[in-house]
């Protein structure tokens, strides 16, 4: 009977502990919208950021809103960073650049629009 409560009282520390860490893991990660839209300079060639109207590519106001991506995808933060990274459909890859903070400023950049 101890070691059951033991294993309980064990699973619920390593569980709280968790929930407590894992904010400040990812409060780093966040980007800075700012530093994104400046970053955003060298896509504003291809896509509107004030508009869904298309240029080379789609018009990205409210891409975080849309049903799916040109991809067809669900518009994710994970699959719009795969779609910078990987680029496709006449899109150039990202993925070596720009930094991983600048992808990060990128995508909260995006999530404003």
């Amino acid at each position: 009977m101890r070691k059951n409560v033991f294993a309980v009282f064990t699973v619920a520390l390593l569980g709280v502990v968790a929930f407590v860490v894992a904010p400040a893991v990812h409060a780093d990660d966040k980007g800075d919208a700012a530093k994104g839209k400046d970053t955003f300079e060298q896509c504003s060639g291809c896509h509107n950021a004030d508009s869904t109207e298309k240029k080379m590519g789609p018009g990205l106001k409210g891409l975080f809103t849309k049903d799916k991506l040109a991809s067809g995808e669900k518009p994710t933060y994970e699959n719009v960073l795969k779609q910078v990274n990987e680029g496709g459909n006449g899109m150039p890859g990202y993925k070596d650049l720009l930094s991983d903070q600048e992808k990060k400023d990128l995508m909260a950049y995006l999530q404003t629009l």
